[in-house]
């Protein structure tokens, strides 16, 4: 009876460590890229974020500096660079659960 006790406490104990850590991590997707821009047109083939008109997933880009293709920068990061400019695509990556 004692060792089914200690056990049930250690699953119980693992569940709820588990749990913790599944919110919290959800919590961190939502915010990964708070401050961030999209910035298109100077990503390098395969290296995309996300999905374009002509590609359904990211990292499918295959050209060099394809004119839809974009990655997350730092915010004032992209109207520095030349031949890039902001976008504002939904970003249709599943949500990290």
């Amino acid at each position: 009876m004692i060792k089914n006790n200690a056990m049930l406490k250690a699953v119980l104990t693992g569940a709820i460590a588990l749990t913790a850590t599944a919110i919290s991590s959800s919590a961190f997707a939502a915010d990964e890229h708070a401050g961030d821009e999209q910035c298109a047109g100077v990503v390098k083939a395969g290296k995309n974020d996300c999905a374009t008109a002509t590609n359904a997933c990211h990292g499918h880009v295959e050209v060099n500096s394809d004119a839809m293709a974009w990655i997350y920068v730092p915010k004032g990061t992209c109207e520095r660079i030349v031949g890039a400019h902001v976008v504002k695509v939904t970003d249709p990556t599943p949500k990290k659960s």
